[in-house]
């Protein structure tokens, strides 16, 4: 079969297409015919070495796809079953993926198997933003920078249905089209900002009359990471879920006593996700949105498989919106 392998952490080009033998499931496992794997930021750091793994490896850790074969000890899924799956610890960049049968999920009848790929990463993720690391209420208000990004369209549509008042930051007008489409209140354009810290905070100062944010979800990192701090009210909080324009570094604690006894935290989908039950819910309510259309799934690209590295390309150079998909 073919898969995407990186036998060193690197740029894109280190992604290269490979032939491996077809998996059989142990003990526990399903064998998946993959339809669709996710493409995440989260792969791109595994790839560069952020995050630290095991090379050579196959990267992806998302995709929907049919059941074709099962493992002993496997009796709630059966082969011709549709299943997604996040946080498979790698190898969804495939034709088959072999997988522990605890981590997959069903997919509703009405939901095509390329959509659901696009769920399962990214939305529960989002729910995990509204429902976990930060629980929104009705009246909140909510900052989200990369607005018309796959986690940033699907966490403002989500916290609106909450009740709260979302504020986005893109940077084209295309992407400020997209960011209200999906709810969004206010869209601040940041491309003519010459100094971020103090432009966007200000931006969001006025929109709250002076008060600021509950909480600002930030997913781009280094570039905007002090802006959202500082555009957060007192005794608010800044989530942050990302860093597309690269890590944030260390930062001395105090400023969050100075800045309004402030809180921080950076979560990972994954530790949202550890136990069966939670993984199973987080699932549930986000498919369940899908399938009865309150939740809209916008897929920006779809790459063949042998283009690996055009999507990891694409997806860091900030030229992507909404969910980017790998197609074997």
């Amino acid at each position: 079969m073919q898969v995407i392998e990186a036998k060193e952490p690197g740029g894109p080009d280190v992604l290269r297409l490979q032939e491996r033998p077809e998996p059989t499931p142990a003990r526990g496992e399903v064998v998946v015919d993959v339809a669709a794997a996710g493409v995440n930021f989260y792969d791109t750091y595994v790839r560069s070495g952020v995050y630290s793994a095991d090379f050579p490896l196959v990267l992806g850790n998302e995709g929907a796809g049919e059941v074709i074969a099962v493992g002993d000890d496997v009796t709630h899924i059966a082969v011709g079953d549709r299943v997604a799956w996040a946080g498979s610890g790698g190898g969804s960049y495939a034709k088959f993926l072999e997988i522990a049968a605890a981590k997959v999920v069903p997919v509703p009848d009405n939901v095509d198997l390329r959509t659901a790929a696009a769920v399962p990463l990214q939305g529960m993720t989002a729910h995990m933003l509204v429902e976990g690391a930060f629980n929104v209420q009705p009246g909140h208000d909510v900052l989200l920078t990369a607005g018309a990004g796959g986690v940033g369209l699907l966490l403002t549509q989500l916290a609106v249905a909450r009740g709260a008042r979302v504020i986005t930051t893109v940077s084209t007008e295309e992407k400020e089209r997209m960011s209200r489409a999906a709810g969004a209140a206010d869209v601040i354009r940041y491309d003519a900002f010459t100094d971020m810290t103090t432009e966007l905070s200000q931006a969001v100062r006025d929109l709250t009359e002076g008060r600021g944010v509950d909480v600002a979800y930030d997913g781009v990192g280094k570039d905007t990471f002090d802006a959202s701090l500082a555009s957060v009210r007192m005794r608010g909080m800044l989530v942050l879920f990302g860093g597309a324009s690269g890590q944030v570094p260390p930062f001395d604690l105090q400023r969050l006593n100075s800045a309004g006894s402030l809180f921080v935290t950076r979560p990972t989908l994954f530790h949202y996700i550890a136990e069966t039950d939670e993984l199973r819910y987080r699932a549930r309510a986000v498919f369940a949105a899908v399938a009865e259309g309150s939740l809209d799934v916008h897929i920006g690209a779809r790459f063949p498989l042998a283009e690996a590295a055009r999507a990891h390309r694409a997806l860091e150079g900030r030229e992507t919106t909404g969910k980017v998909l790998l197609l074997p």
